[in-house]
């Protein structure tokens, strides 16, 4: 049983510290402002940046695995990750904190994020990989359980800088059992289309960048006069010029495939609905989970005045539902079909929404805000125990790095949501 489940353990692992440092800033944001003499706005700045980087390369660090290997990639990333938290840990400044967490951590990243998929994948079949798939979303459950907790209380009684510290000896962990984990896949001797990925690069940045700068600049009414143009916000301009350029991409990618060449993501997965249903459900996950764990801790601290400690045990509720019910979804997939579960979890997320908007008072303190919380989390966890399994298991062996990088390609909404 152990050896048979290591390769999840090792994987969950790395999962695990993906999704951590993200909810432990999100509780330590107004200290991390205080410590490094900088503002929020330059925070947000860092959250963009990070998500920026993942945008522009993601597909090639999905493909970049089928090159040198899902294995390889995914050690590859740990120690560029590690490398990233380490010097963000020891940031003096919100340059190098920049530097270490919005570009290194970034890349690291994304090789480790479609490597974890397709190595899931690779590594289990049937229920076994249901279950799999299910603990790499309690990983990330349990890293959003304990993120505002552990953020909250390093932050209140040491340092933020303990949390990347502790994600360089995981990602260590993780690299010194890499070999627990195999690698069945073959590695492509191919020559990556540079054309490609300069276009998919380009268009998501501003897909994405236009997207993080509605909140500032307007969705079409300019917020800002200074700032528009033909009298509108500029948003609809940048997001426009991302989807001609995507649009050119996928052109791009058609071309390739008719000369006989590899292209950097095979159009024709995009085309199968159950990838489809997959990637739109997780992008909905992200987008939920994300807003409640960036837009919540801001007005506790900032408009409500609480520490990072008090406002993370007012989100655990949230945290432990989403652990439970993740485990609850794996043992309902023997007998329910994952459409069923996802659904239900949909469900839960629009009565979880109501529960919240009536809960609303100066104080958030209620025990009608706390179910709201654990209804949020009990659907996340639902959702969270079937869509990995679902888009990833759509496709055939060849293909679960691509499949991993576009389910990656999902995880950008989240930081999308957090600057909303």
């Amino acid at each position: 049983m152990a050896s048979r489940w290591g390769a999840v353990t090792v994987l969950a692992s790395a999962q695990f510290v993906m999704t951590l440092d993200s909810t432990v800033m999100n509780v330590s944001i107004s200290t991390v402002v205080k410590d490094l003499h900088t503002t929020i706005s330059a925070m947000q700045a860092c959250i963009t940046f990070y998500t920026l980087t993942m945008a522009a390369f993601m597909l090639l660090g999905a493909k970049l695995g089928d090159v040198w290997g899902r294995r390889r990639a995914l050690v590859i990333g740990s120690i560029v990750y590690a490398v990233g938290s380490g010097t963000t840990a020891l940031a003096p400044n919100i340059v190098v904190l920049f530097l270490g967490w919005s570009v290194v951590e970034g890349l690291g990243a994304v090789l480790v994020i479609p490597a974890i998929a397709a190595l899931i994948a690779d590594n289990y079949s049937g229920h076994a990989r249901v279950t799999a798939f299910a603990a790499i979303g309690a990983a990330s459950g349990v890293a959003v359980a304990v993120g505002p907790l552990i953020g909250g209380f390093l932050t209140t009684y040491a340092s933020w800088r303990y949390v990347f510290a502790g994600e360089v000896v995981i990602m260590a962990v993780v690299l010194l059992f890499r070999n627990v984990v195999a690698d069945n896949g073959e590695r492509l001797r191919i020559r990556i289309d540079i054309l490609s990925v300069v276009l998919s690069a380009a268009a998501l940045v501003l897909i994405v960048y236009g997207l993080l700068q509605t909140k500032t600049w307007g969705w079409i009414l300019p917020t800002q006069q200074n700032i528009k143009i033909l009298g509108i916000s500029p948003v609809p301009f940048i997001v426009g010029f991302g989807a001609v350029l995507l649009w050119l991409f996928f052109l791009r990618q058609r071309r390739l495939i008719r000369l006989g060449r590899p292209p950097l993501l095979n159009t024709a997965i995009l085309r199968l609905r159950q990838l489809r249903a997959g990637v739109g459900s997780l992008g909905i996950q992200y987008t939920v989970t994300a807003g409640l764990f960036f837009v919540v801790p801001i007005f506790l601290q900032l408009s409500l005045g609480l520490d990072a400690l008090s406002t993370g045990l007012r989100i655990f509720p949230l945290s432990v539902a989403l652990v439970l019910f993740s485990i609850l979804g794996t043992a309902l997939a023997r007998r329910l079909s994952p459409k069923l579960i996802a659904r239900i979890g949909q469900y839960g997320l629009v009565l979880s929404s109501l529960v919240l908007l009536g809960s609303v008072d100066t104080k958030l303190d209620n025990w009608i805000f706390g179910t709201g919380m654990f209804l949020a989390g009990a659907a996340l966890g639902l959702l969270a125990s079937q869509l990995g399994n679902v888009t990833m298991s759509a496709v055939g062996d060849d293909e679960l790095s691509e499949a991993g990088g576009v389910q990656g390609c999902t995880r950008t909404w989240d930081r999308r949501s957090g600057r909303r």
